[in-house]
């Protein structure tokens, strides 16, 4: 007769269902904010180093620094956040359009900013934040959309 461990070893052990923070986790809003405040970092980073080391006029550091992270974020999104298995040609080209309306944004949101107490630091964060809001949603149904959009999303209420 063979032990309770020696009988389980080859028997497959079901998952306990996931609760809601593990749903919450793999929700694509999650993985967006993540794979967002990853890019904000290296975006905020390249701005910084050209405003302040390299003495760039800010309109001109900042659309730079939101140019050069451009294939960072990109990759991100896509792999991290979204998983999208789109064909690379037809998102990319949507994500430029995007990147383009998005750069003219932030360069006159920092600008507009730059003036007031919270400078050109919080300009930048403020143009993230009213950024994020729409991207999320054009990311997600357009720029990664492939028909199999929100597949790895876990908030459903069905277990």
């Amino acid at each position: 007769m063979r032990s309770g461990t020696e009988a389980d070893a080859g028997a497959e052990v079901p998952l306990p269902p996931s609760n809601g923070l593990v749903r919450l986790v793999n929700h694509s809003a999650t993985r967006y904010l993540l794979a967002g405040g990853a890019a904000f970092l290296v975006d905020l980073g390249i701005l910084a180093l050209l405003k302040l080391v390299l003495l760039w006029p800010l309109w001109l550091a900042t659309g730079t620094a939101f140019l050069v992270s451009f294939f960072f974020t990109y990759s991100i999104q896509r792999v991290f956040a979204f998983t999208s298995q789109s064909p690379h040609g037809q998102a990319l080209v949507r994500y430029a359009i995007l990147v383009a309306f998005n750069t003219l944004a932030t360069i006159l949101i920092v600008g507009w900013v730059n003036d007031s107490p919270v400078g050109w630091v919080g300009g930048k964060v403020i143009a993230t934040a009213v950024t994020t809001v729409w991207n999320y949603f054009i990311y997600r149904y357009w720029v990664f959309a492939s028909g199999e959009a929100g597949t790895r999303d876990q908030c459903s209420t069905q277990p």
